[in-house]
Order: structure tokens, then C-alpha cells, then sequence
């Protein structure tokens, strides 16, 4: 054991859950039960690593304690069945035989030993969450649970439906992938290309979760950013000529690369136009650019390809006066077209405030108050207060900024736009 007790133990077992889980539902096919016991392998280490010391193989660790968990449900779930079996066949004209282990043992061909070394199901389990059995809001949410390690609030949140929606939703995709048989191995590629779009965006919502938290003390999350950006880079190494992978990718380097200027320091929300560029990671925005610009090379540009291309301008801008903003409006605009999204139409209507001046934007965002997916979340009163600031309303300013701060979760977002509100009502 290393006895060290510096080691971050919730990031660590945060990256290493879905490591886990994959060898698990492996050797036993049961997707839910397997999770059941990576949380109970999970739990263990919370316990125990604080006390005995980080294990030189944590992974391993894991797995085998998941494995024995499974293991030990099992022959309780055997022994039940017999027990049931010498009930009935007490009765007369019987015809039911002895349930035998290999109805509940592991799958056919993986009775031995699982690897417990360096190998990564990730991005297997990626793809067999996304499995075409399954709605593609089932897929998303049971990725983002087994594989991203969101909490159900957490994808609630992201959903914009209650916890308990989200939870039925979770339970049922669990059940679906069990009932369905599907192998836990990567898919053929015909079948992987009807996965990709639900995988590339469930990584896109791990990542956004990751770089601006819907809820809780931190605006960031890191540890899912970066878990997103590696298996964002997997994928592209799986799939090199696929545009819209190199899309995503790009977007998430772009868009990471000013995560240290997101923040001051007592972590408070720094937004985009008051950043300090310097901070900014020259090296993730020079391999962004690169890979936006190799995908949009290629033609026929996707909504990731167009999302990187709109963060390259902002980040390759010395300031956000500077911006390119009629290219981002026109961006904004081929977005819509592609795709009925509210985000899309808020970031519309800023960029046309940006071009056009405040008035033109409030038009835009008056059209959707009729949108039941948008109308009620905190962004678009963030972006009322914002325009009407800048359009010399005060009071319209800080009545929006304050609506805003009531429906946010994120503490470092409420706090900005508390202050904001205050600072204009002070000022007038």
C-alpha cells in the first residue's frame, strides 16, 4: 500500500469508476447489477484508502472488490432460487429442475480472470451505453451517469426535467441494455456510425458540465473537463478522418484553453469580455485551430465544426472588441438552421446585439419566452440583464439580473449577477 494521504481521492475514483465498471459488466453482462457493485467497490475505498494507504493498483483493487460484490449477490440470488425450487417442489407434479450456477454465473467466455492492469473500457462503455436500443435522451443520460460520473441531479439539471424523470429514465436504459443481450465490446462500424452522434454529444454535455457546473460551490469541474477531453481524444484517434470528431475536439481545447482566466481568485465568475488574455493556453488554442481547420477543410460542416470555428474567433481575438462578431453572427446564424436549439438562438441574439446594437438582440430573445425549454432558465434573464445594461435600462438590468440569480444553482453565477444587479442599483 502507499501510504501517502495526499492523493485527491474524489477525482481519482470519479476517472476511475467507468475503468471499472467496463471489466465488471464484461464478465457478467448485467449492466445495472454491475453498477450496484462498482458503487459498493466505490464506497469501500472511501473507507478504507483514507485509513490503509492508496493500493499500488487502484484500479485493481476496485475490480476485484466490484467482482467478489457481484460474486457474492449471485450465490445469494442462487441460494434464494433454491430455496424457492424445494418449496415447489414440494408440491405435487413439479416440474421445475434445480436452478444451476451458470444461470447466474458470468457470461459465456469470461468465467477466468478479468485484466485488472492498464487496460480502459471507457470508450467501449461509451458505445454500448449509446446502443441504438436505447431513445437517444436514455442513451445521453445513462452515459453521462456510468461513464461521466454526473450525479442524476447533475443531468437533470442538464435536461432542464426533475431529478426523480431523470432517475426512472436512467433506470429503465440500465434495464433495456440487460434485456437487449448486447455484448460488451466495441461495435462494427456500420453500427458504430449510428452511435457516433449520441456519443459525440454525450461527451459535449460531460465537457459543459465539466467547464461551467450547473450547480454547487465551484464554476468549474475540471476532473470531468479533462475526462471528457480524453476520451474525446480516443475517439479521435479511433476515427482520425471524421470531421465532426475533430469538431468536438476542437470545440473542448478552445473553449478549456481560457479556463484559468474564468475564474478570480476566490473562484468568482470572470466573464469572457474581462478576461485576462495572457492567461489564456496559447498550446490548446493552436491545436484547436488546427483541427478546425482540418475538419472544415473537408466540407459539409457539422455543429461542432461550426461551434470551434465561433470559439477560434473569440480566442484568436486580442480582446472581445476585437471580435470578429458580423463571422460569429453568421456562424450563429447557419447553426439555427441546422438545428432547433434555444442555446443556439440565445447566442444568436447576443452576437446580433454584439453587431446590430442591444435593441436588435432584446427583439430576438422576446421570441423565445413562447419556448417552454428555454423560458424558464436563468440564462435567458442573465442575457436580458446583459443587453438592457448595455442598452442604458438600469432598472429593466437589474430587475433581469436578480431573476436570474433566483433560478441559478451555481453559486459563482448567482454571486456574479447578484453583484452585477448591485452594483447598477447602487449607481443609480
Amino acid at each position: 500500500m502507499n501510504q501517502s494521504a495526499a492523493f485527491p481521492l474524489e477525482d481519482l475514483l470519479r476517472e476511475l469508476a467507468p475503468q471499472v465498471l467496463g471489466p465488471v459488466v464484461r464478465r457478467y453482462g448485467d449492466f445495472a447489477a454491475a453498477e450496484d457493485a462498482v458503487q459498493e467497490a466505490l464506497i469501500a475505498a472511501t473507507r478504507q484508502w483514507p485509513r490503509d494507504g492508496l493500493p499500488d493498483n487502484p484500479r485493481g483493487w476496485l475490480i476485484h472488490v466490484a467482482l467478489r460484490r457481484m460474486a457474492d449477490h449471485r450465490r445469494a440470488e442462487l441460494a434464494r432460487m433454491r430455496r424457492e425450487f424445494i418449496v415447489v417442489s414440494q408440491a405435487p407434479d413439479h416440474t421445475v429442475g434445480p436452478p444451476s450456477l451458470g444461470t447466474f454465473g458470468p457470461s459465456s467466455g469470461e468465467a477466468g480472470s478479468v485484466d485488472s492492469g492498464s487496460h480502459d473500457d471507457t470508450l467501449v462503455l461509451l458505445f454500448m451505453c449509446c446502443h441504438p436500443a436505447l431513445t437517444s435522451s436514455s442513451a445521453i443520460a445513462l452515459t453521462l451517469r456510468a461513464v461521466g460520473g454526473l450525479t442524476t441531479a447533475e443531468i437533470a439539471s442538464a435536461y432542464l426535467v426533475p431529478e426523480a424523470t431523470m432517475a426512472q429514465r436512467i433506470s429503465r436504459a440500465k434495464q433495456k441494455i440487460k434485456t437487449s443481450g448486447v455484448p460488451f465490446e466495441m461495435p462494427g462500424a456500420a453500427e458504430r456510425d449510428e452511435r457516433l452522434g449520441s456519443v459525440l454529444h454525450v461527451l459535449y454535455l460531460i465537457f459543459n458540465e465539466g467547464y461551467a457546473s450547473s450547480a454547487g460551490p465551484a464554476l468549474q469541474r475540471r476532473d470531468l473537463a479533462a475526462e471528457a477531453i480524453r476520451l474525446a481524444r480516443a475517439l479521435h484517434a479511433m476515427l482520425p478522418d471524421e470531421p465532426e470528431v475533430k469538431g468536438l475536439l476542437a470545440l473542448m481545447l478552445l473553449t478549456d484553453a481560457r479556463r484559468l482566466a474564468r475564474t478570480g481568485p476566490q473562484g468568482e465568475l470572470i466573464p469572457l469580455d474581462e478576461q485576462d488574455r495572457s492567461l489564456w493556453d496559447c498550446a490548446e488554442i493552436a491545436e484547436g485551430t488546427a483541427l478546425v481547420a482540418a475538419a472544415l477543410a473537408k466540407g459539409a460542416a457539422g455543429p461542432y465544426q461550426l461551434q470551434a470555428a465561433i470559439a477560434a474567433l473569440h480566442d484568436e481575438a486580442a480582446s472581445a472588441a476585437e471580435t470578429d462578431w458580423p463571422q460569429v453572427l453568421a456562424l450563429y446564424g447557419l447553426l439555427k438552421r441546422m438545428a432547433d436549439n434555444p442555446m443556439v438562438a440565445l447566442s444568436h441574439a447576443i452576437a446580433a446585439a454584439m453587431v446590430h446594437g442591444p435593441s436588435a438582440g432584446i427583439a430576438l430573445i422576446e421570441a423565445l419566452d413562447a419556448d417552454a425549454r428555454i423560458a424558464g432558465h436563468y440564462r435567458l434573464d442573465a442575457v436580458r440583464g446583459h443587453l438592457f445594461e448595455r442598452a442604458g435600462d438600469r432598472d429593466a438590468a437589474v430587475r433581469h439580473y436578480l431573476a436570474a440569480a433566483g433560478k441559478t444553482a451555481s453559486r459563482p453565477e448567482r454571486d456574479y449577477l447578484t453583484m452585477k444587479a448591485a452594483r447598477l442599483a447602487g449607481a443609480r
